[in-house]
């Protein structure tokens, strides 16, 4: 699956490096196998944007770093050209993620899938497991309310300062490290994408990804 992330990720021709960040030997010996860029990182790192930074340390001269995560093996080069592109618009918002359209009947009270609303302007008010916003009147026909993809890019700079911010209540209470950049007071533009994936957190998810179609 790893070998899968790594491939997908290098085949997107607007990154300069694709290198996995990893603290298992294991998944080292694999990616140096294939022929990929591997750091290995302290154990001790507690998430995924900690062992991102350490690497991203390394390189001084990357302005925007991108957090793709092991278990997305569908994610496809255009949902990353998607994810940066209004950094390639000239913009500079200090990070971004990527959602897609909810299915409402479906996934809407899934908490397996977290949601993301959004203002007006595409920034993320808030993410969450639970069903959000509530419905108390029937909905307009489109709602801000999407399907939220694990996903990040930052500023470089943004993301060394991020992960030195204090972890918060939202947080720690929904188990979304994303939140706790809203609760320090700094925005998340939610760029949206067509296309969909499935990340592989369960077995079930594993059992799906057999017949899951990637779409490029």
């Amino acid at each position: 699956m790893i070998q899968m992330v790594y491939e997908n990720a290098s085949r997107c021709k607007i990154l300069s490096k694709v290198v996995v960040a990893t603290d298992s030997e294991e998944i080292a010996a694999v990616i140096k196998n294939c022929g990929g860029n591997v750091e290995l990182t302290d154990i001790n790192l507690q998430t995924g944007s900690d062992r991102v930074a350490a690497v991203a340390q390394k390189y001084p001269e990357a302005n925007i770093v991108i957090n793709l995560q092991g278990d997305g093996p569908f994610i496809t080069p255009k949902m990353l050209e998607q994810l940066v592109a209004p950094y390639l618009a000239g913009e500079r918002p200090e990070m971004t993620t990527l959602a897609h359209e909810l299915d409402l009947q479906e996934e809407f009270n899934n908490p397996g899938v977290v949601k993301v609303i959004t203002d007006l302007q595409g920034n993320a008010l808030y993410f969450s497991r639970a069903p959000i916003p509530y419905l108390r009147n029937h909905p307009p026909k489109i709602l801000p309310v999407y399907h939220h993809i694990g996903l990040y890019a930052f500023q470089r700079d943004f993301l060394l300062h991020y992960t030195t911010l204090a972890q918060t209540p939202l947080e720690l209470t929904e188990a979304l490290e994303q939140l706790r950049a809203l609760e320090h007071g700094y925005r998340i533009r939610v760029c949206l994408t067509e296309g969909k994936t499935l990340e592989i957190d369960t077995a079930e998810d594993l059992v799906k990804a057999q017949d899951f179609k990637i779409l490029t």
